[in-house]
Parts: structure tokens; sequence; C-alpha cells
């Protein structure tokens, strides 16, 4: 055990003194490691991004929330049928939330409908265009996970009776206000004017692309009033315990037939969408990248491999008086292969460490010039890439190292 030991203490000594001796020559050699390193690293930083971003995104959307509407958020093949159905009503949302109190045991909480629409917010001379306007009933808390930095939301009276009052998101009140507090202070939304009786703590946005800091949410009646009713209603319906999702999507399909007077053998006229198939989208996406990164990983690798066992061979010509001096000395094959093997897997390693460097660089400059872009390295992802490095090392270095230590020491003694 104390040779082995010795032997590989000395295998790596000898590796590094060979790689210090040999700069340019180890640095040209491992740079397809390094590239294949920096693929799978950033490869895997974006696909573990994603993830991350995902499910905090749901986190904020809710993943006990079901959503009915009129359209499938994926799968639109029949769109003439989609295009015919009668679009949710505001009226439907108090029957659809008797039947779910009226049912025992039920795996649904309540039904929330919310109107949605694009529209201008002022306040003195700043004005913010394209911000998404919600009409909600005073339920919309149950279905929403948001925390108030001030004030509150609007009660069930000011939400039946219409009232003229808000919730803004924390950046139109950073934008609008800049700095000052907003509460009881009036904004026009559109051209009428709305007193802002709270401001939702920040919550980042939907995979970097939809904020939701930038909403305002209203009383449903008084949306109706002011800004109509065009575009249909979606209802937002807390399901009761998340784990059983499968039997809330089946009571919701008959609760809503039953509210939407269907008769039986009819095709559902609404659909129930659900935070799966944000998932089921994003799967393509992931696999592409993967795709991507494994070929330029592989073909990095490849011609890595190919420099490496290159080398390596070049290695063991210039070193073969050496090593016949060494087996005439009693070196045993095992020594001299493992002496070549690790200078072969240590090319690899300190590429691979190298590559590790770029990437996290690389993942700091982006973190730095898009704050909201999500970045994850992981440690998983550093153990990949050094399980990489030495595999690839030793694939690349076997066959030159078995070479060198079938060396007859009379013939390498001879060699010039």
């Amino acid at each position: 055990m104390t040779r082995l030991v010795y032997e590989f203490t000395e295998s790596f000594r000898i590796a590094f003194a060979q790689i210090r001796a040999n700069k340019m020559r180890s640095v040209l050699t491992g740079l397809g490691v390094i590239i294949g390193i920096v693929a799978v690293t950033l490869m895997g930083t974006a696909i573990n991004g994603i993830d991350v971003s995902f499910q905090n995104s749901l986190a904020m959307l809710g993943d006990d929330i079901v959503y009915v509407e009129k359209w499938p958020w994926a799968g639109v093949e029949d769109w003439w049928n989609y295009q015919n159905r009668p679009a949710i009503r505001l009226e439907q949302a108090e029957p659809l939330n008797r039947v779910i109190e009226s049912t025992p045991n039920s795996e649904l909480v309540v039904a929330v409908p919310v109107i949605q629409r694009n529209t201008s917010v002022k306040f003195g001379a700043n004005r913010l265009l394209s911000i998404p306007l919600l009409g909600t009933t005073a339920d919309f808390s149950q279905t929403s996970t948001f925390d108030f930095a001030e004030g509150r939301l609007f009660n069930e009276t000011e939400s039946t009776s219409g009232r003229l009052v808000c919730v803004i998101g924390a950046d139109i009140a950073e934008t609008l206000f800049q700095g000052a507090s907003p509460l009881n202070q009036s904004v026009e939304i559109g051209d009428q004017p709305f007193t802002v009786i709270g401001v939702l703590e920040k919550q980042g946005s939907f995979l970097g692309l939809i904020s939701f800091d930038n909403q305002v949410i209203v009383p449903i009646n008084a949306f109706k009033r002011y800004f109509g009713q065009r575009g249909g209603v979606q209802l937002r319906v807390k399901i009761a315990d998340k784990t059983r999702l499968a039997e809330a999507r089946d009571e919701l399909t008959g609760a809503m037939r039953r509210v939407r007077a269907q008769l039986p053998g009819e095709r559902d006229n609404f659909s129930i969408n659900e935070q799966q198939l944000f998932k089921e989208q994003l799967d393509p996406i992931k696999r592409v990248i993967a795709l991507a990164g494994l070929f330029i990983t592989g073909l990095s690798l490849f011609v890595g491999a190919i420099g490496i066992m290159n080398i390596t061979f070049v290695s063991v010509k210039e070193r073969t008086k050496e090593i016949g001096t060494r087996k005439a000395l009693g070196a045993r094959r095992r020594t001299i292969l493992l002496q070549f093997l690790i200078e072969a897997v240590s090319i690899c390693l300190v590429s691979g460490f190298v590559g590790l460097a770029i990437t996290f660089g690389v993942c700091q400059g982006i973190r730095a010039a898009m704050p909201t872009f999500p970045i994850v390295f992981s440690i998983g992802l550093v153990v990949v890439s050094m399980a990489v490095s030495v595999v690839t090392g030793i694939v690349s270095g076997f066959a030159p190292a078995l070479g060198a230590s079938r060396l007859d020491p009379v013939v390498a003694l001879r060699y010039e």
C-alpha cells in the first residue's frame, strides 16, 4: 500500500514537472478540454437557472391554483371549436362558488374572477404606458401569494360597490412616487382617478420576462364601469390539497358544466389550465439546450482527447531512454503506466479547473449585467466537470501509457 501511494505521489510530481516544462504545449493540448468544460458547465448552469426560476415563478403564481378560461394555454388544434366557445362570464363566478360550498368535502376552496387589460397610469408629471390592470374581488388574496409593503387589499364592501381604490406593484410605486409613500395618493388609471390603498412587496418576474411588480389591481365592478369587459373573464380557482390536483380538476369540470348548463355528451366549452402546462412547454427548450451543449461538449472533448493522446505519444517517444533506464533499475510496468496516465489526467484536470474559472467569470458577468437573469452555478456542476476531465484523461492517455509500460528496456536504452 505504501509503495502504491509513493508511486502515485511520484507520478503526480513528474506530471506537473512536465506540464511546467512545456507550458505552451500543455495549454494548446488542453484547449479542447477547456472548451468542453465551459460548454458543459454553461449548459448545466442554463438548465439549472431555468428550473430554479420556473419553480420560484410557480411559487409566486401559487402552485395550488388552476385557471378556467375560454382558450387552453397549449395544444390548440381545433381552432374553430375554441373560437366558437362562449366566453367565461363574470356572473358565472357566484354560482360556481355556490356549487363549491354545497359540495361535501370539496377539493375546491373558492373561485375568483379576474379581468385584465393594459392601460396607462399617471401621477403628476410621471406616466407609465401599457401597465397590466386587473379587476377582481376581495377574495383575490386567497389565490395569490403576495404580501403588502404598505396598506391593504380592498375589502368586500369596496369591491361590491366598485369604489375607486387600487393596489399598485412595487415597480410602479418606485417609478411614480420615487421614494415617497403612495398611500392615499390619487393616480390616474386611464383617465379616471383612483386612490392608492396598498403597495405590493417586490416579487420579481416570471422567468425574467413577465414582471409581477408592474401591475395595478382594482375592484372588479370599478373595472367594468370604466374599462368594460372585453376579452372575457378568467376564473382562478384555489385547490384545497395540491397533491389531489386530478380529483380537483374532475370536480371543477363537473361544476363548470353545471354552471354553464351543458348537456351530457357535449364537449366542454371551457378549458382548465394549470401551471404544469408551462413546464411541458419549457421541457423542449431545456432539451434543445442540453442537446446543443452535449454536441459542443462531445466535439470539444473528442478533439481535446485526440490532442492529449497525440502529445502523450510524443512524450513517450521523447522519454524512451528515461523509460528504459527506469525499467532497467527495477521500475514496474504499473509504475510506468501510472506515470504517463497521470500526466494525461493532470493536463485534463488543470484544463477542467481553467474551464470552470472561465464559466464562473462568465456567470458573474451575466449576473452583474442582468440581475434578473436566472444563473445557478452549483457544486454538482463542479463535480460533473471534474469527473468528465478525469474520464477524458484516462481514455486519451491509456493507450500511450500502456505502450510505454510495455517497452523492452534493452530496446529503449538503445533508442536515439
